[in-house]
């Protein structure tokens, strides 16, 4: 069960209690698991939140679950499709498959969340907390810090899964910020990484004229962080 969507089932008792612990420190009034899959985390999570939502896209696993969580709320569906803002304030927690992680944290990202506890690919958690200028800084770096803070937990081997992965895998903590980055941004972060290796004035002058006369205009947008980026895309817009 769970293989044909790409699913690796954690049973590391001591890992998954980590998860639950950090994103429950104290009892929370809600939180929405992703793919609960056999319910490994769902049992750690339950008795830390007074309402445990859980949404698996797989239906084999749905009944099952049921049987074992009679008091979990559990939705049949696919995360891509779900509205995360129904849930105002909730924490967010899950195994997210490898190959729509990001999809998913930028739909978690979007809703306003409380917080964000994922394990991912090991890869994909250094690149959410890379620092600019480093290999691993670009655009899911960028989109994910101008709306959280993001701090890797602690690696997670392939032996911690059955079956086991074939990459290391991580825990990362999202903490969303006070206040959202504005309409238009992340389109604008999305074109200034558009050639990773060009220069901001070769990516963004199309669409920004104003850039040439930025003194950022010659640097590559993996060299400023989040906020520099924001407070350009600001003075880019002011001046037209």
């Amino acid at each position: 069960m769970g293989r044909r969507f790409g699913q690796h089932f954690l049973h590391h008792q001591g890992i998954l209690a980590r998860i639950a612990r950090a994103a429950c420190p104290a009892e929370e009034a809600c939180v929405v698991e992703i793919g609960p899959g056999r319910g490994a985390l769902t049992t750690h999570l339950a008795p830390r939140t007074r309402r445990l939502i859980a949404m698996e896209i797989d239906g084999a696993l749905i009944q099952p679950l049921r049987d074992r969580f009679p008091s979990v709320e559990l939705i049949h569906a696919d995360v891509l499709g779900i509205d995360f803002s129904q849930w105002p304030e909730a924490v967010i927690a899950g195994n997210l498959p490898y190959y729509i992680a990001s999809p998913i944290l930028d739909k978690v990202l979007s809703a306003p969340v409380k917080r964000a506890v994922f394990l991912v690919q090991r890869e994909v958690a250094e690149r959410i907390a890379a620092q600019p200028g480093s290999r691993d800084f670009g655009y899911l770096s960028a989109a994910t810090q101008c709306r959280a803070t993001a701090e890797v937990l602690f690696r997670v081997p392939p032996s911690a899964f059955k079956p086991p992965p074939k990459v290391d895998s991580a825990v990362v903590a999202l903490t969303p910020h006070a206040t959202r980055p504005p309409a238009g941004f992340l389109g604008f972060l999305s074109a200034c990484f558009r050639h990773k290796r060009k220069t901001l004035r070769n990516n963004l002058a199309g669409s920004y004229p104003a850039i040439a006369g930025s003194p950022e205009a010659a640097l590559r947008a993996e060299q400023l962080g989040a906020g520099q980026l924001l407070d350009l895309f600001h003075r880019l817009r002011e001046t037209g």
